[in-house]
């Protein structure tokens, strides 16, 4: 059995999706007279790096699911890299994009770019503005759009977006939410402008410093925090709310200290920067290994974030950041074998729902499944009979029209037709387990619905021989639309205070219902002969139709 089939149908693997970055030369690179040592080929996904110290050594090629060289446009790297994953997050999954590479390769150029110039905003400008047009397109769905943004410095959480900077945070977790932390700003924001000035805030607040690899280097992890909630009127008439979170995250460089000339407080950081990317290669490789069984999530604060987003509940997007220089061998070296793990990960995404929409949408991913199985066995098994009388027709042809007399004919007619009965009958087969399966299916699903809302001590006998059920107007409607022309009607054993505004179907179903309850039960003996009674209060089901 393969992990897959150990998953339930409607959790299925995805792998974590990789792409790869390289930035241009710099004036300063090209100034020291620093070669360009990548080579990429985005129709096949292949980076070639090159040892400048050996010319003669063969070039070490990588391929992953896209590449972007010097001349890639911004707009194009969100249109064919992250917009479906941000459509997952609206449909209610779990979505991470983040970015890795050396400081000064360009990774929050990637993320956040230039938000005054549209075409060169970064991927989480235009994260907001996919969002909230979506939203605007919208009809039937009410959204909710909540935005959060945090640091990692020095191996502490810190919240960008709260007066008081220095407060300590808390990582929690919980089994229905995964990890989070506790007592985290969250604002509700509205419009593109609304979180964008969210952004503009934490941006203020976070740590930065200069060091000889760039001027502005982040000294932190930050992760941006797009929650999504959706509410949807379902075809029980009811609101079904799903909730996807995004989680945006710049991760501060990987340094050596003699490159960057950190000294003093600069030294402290990049070694702690260095240390969780430690702990971030060690989670990548214990999850792809296959052998391991433990996964060091608890190594540091980002693992432990990111703990869904790698071998998660989460779909998820790396993008590595390299430079091409020649004296950055190492480091992009080191990038492109961090990225190249990485793409073996396997994430469980799913979408964020009440459990009881969940059970219904598994149930219903299974009558799909069941109809297309039978559906694509009955056209096999038509192709492969139509093939096998085509040959069998031109080897008579073949060996002579003389000896194709009226008996052989006859014969095979026949034998056409004892196949057609064959197939026939392997249908009604096939539609018989499906019909029994999805009988099988709603008959459990109501069998837990009625069970979570009705108690046995309900029911009380009445001095005519009736059963007397409360039945709450809220589970009439959930049943009314639930189970229109669904199951035929039950046994006419029942009396209502207001037939008019009762849908017979309605009746007959819960009338079965009850009627199987009582008989599945040890009650007593007179129950199971009584007739059954719904009684309402007046006006209870007046305006529900």
């Amino acid at each position: 059995m393969t992990a897959d089939d150990q998953l339930p149908r409607s959790v299925k693997q995805e792998a974590v999706r990789v792409v790869v970055r390289c930035r241009p030369l710099s004036n300063v690179e090209i100034g020291q007279g620093h070669q360009s040592i990548i080579s990429m080929y985005p129709d096949r996904g292949l980076v070639e790096l090159r040892n400048p110290r050996d010319l003669e050594e063969p070039s070490k090629d990588f391929t992953f699911d896209a590449i972007y060289n010097e001349s890639s446009k911004q707009m194009d790297l969100y249109d064919e890299s992250f917009r479906d994953l941000v459509d997952s997050v609206l449909n209610g999954f779990n979505g991470t994009i983040f970015a890795y590479g050396q400081t000064g390769t360009g990774k929050t150029y990637t993320m956040e770019g230039v938000p005054s110039a549209p075409d060169e905003r970064g991927v989480i400008y235009n994260c907001f503005e996919h969002i909230f047009q979506h939203i605007a397109r919208s009809r039937n769905q009410q959204y909710l759009v909540r935005a959060s943004y945090l640091e990692i410095y020095q191996e502490e959480l810190r919240d960008l977006l709260s007066k008081d900077g220095r407060a300590k945070l808390e990582l929690k977790e919980k089994p229905d939410i995964g990890v989070y932390v506790k007592d985290l700003t969250t604002f509700v924001t509205k419009s593109v402008e609304e979180i964008q000035r969210v952004m503009a805030v934490g941006n203020a607040n976070r740590s930065v410093g200069r060091t000889n690899m760039n001027e502005h280097s982040s000294r932190s992890h930050a992760i941006f925090i797009i929650t999504v909630e959706c509410c949807e009127a379902g075809p029980d008439g009811q609101n079904h709310i799903r909730v996807g979170r995004l989680n945006l995250v710049d991760l501060a460089g990987s340094e050596r200290q003699a490159k960057t000339g950190a000294t003093g407080q600069r030294f402290k950081e990049a070694t702690k920067i260095n240390l969780s990317l430690s702990a971030l290669g060690n989670v990548i490789s214990a999850l792809v290994d296959g052998k391991s069984t433990h996964i060091p999530y608890r190594d540091s604060k980002l693992t432990r974030l990111l703990q869904d987003s790698l071998g998660g509940n989460s779909k998820t997007v790396m993008v590595a950041c390299i430079g091409p220089a020649s004296y950055n061998y190492e480091e992009t070296l080191g990038t492109l074998r961090y990225a190249n793990r990485a793409k073996n990960i396997k994430n469980k995404p799913k979408i964020n729902e009440d459990p009881k929409d969940a059970m219904l949408r598994e149930f219903q991913d299974e009558i799909m499944r069941l109809r297309a199985l039978l559906e694509k066995r009955s056209k096999r098994k038509g192709r492969i009979e139509t093939v096998e009388l085509i040959r069998q027709r031109g080897i008579a042809r073949v060996a002579g029209n003389s000896e194709l007399t009226s008996e052989p004919a006859k014969q095979c007619t026949q034998a056409v037709k004892g196949d057609l009965k064959e197939r026939r009958a392997t249908v009604i087969v096939g539609a018989a387990d499906i019909r029994r399966a999805m009988e099988k299916i709603i008959h459990e699903y109501y069998s837990d619905l009625f069970d979570s809302h009705v108690h046995l001590q309900s029911y009380e006998i009445k001095e005519d021989g009736y059963v007397v059920a409360p039945v709450l107007p809220s589970e009439i409607r959930h049943a009314i639309s639930s189970v229109k022309n669904r199951i035929s009607p039950g046994p006419e054993r029942i009396r209502s205070e207001h037939p008019k505004n009762l849908p017979p179907a309605l009746v007959s179903t819960l009338a079965r219902m009850f009627t199987r309850y009582l008989s599945e039960c040890k009650v007593p003996t007179q129950w199971k002969t009584s007739k059954i009674v719904l009684l309402f209060k007046k006006g209870d089901l007046d305006d529900k139709g």
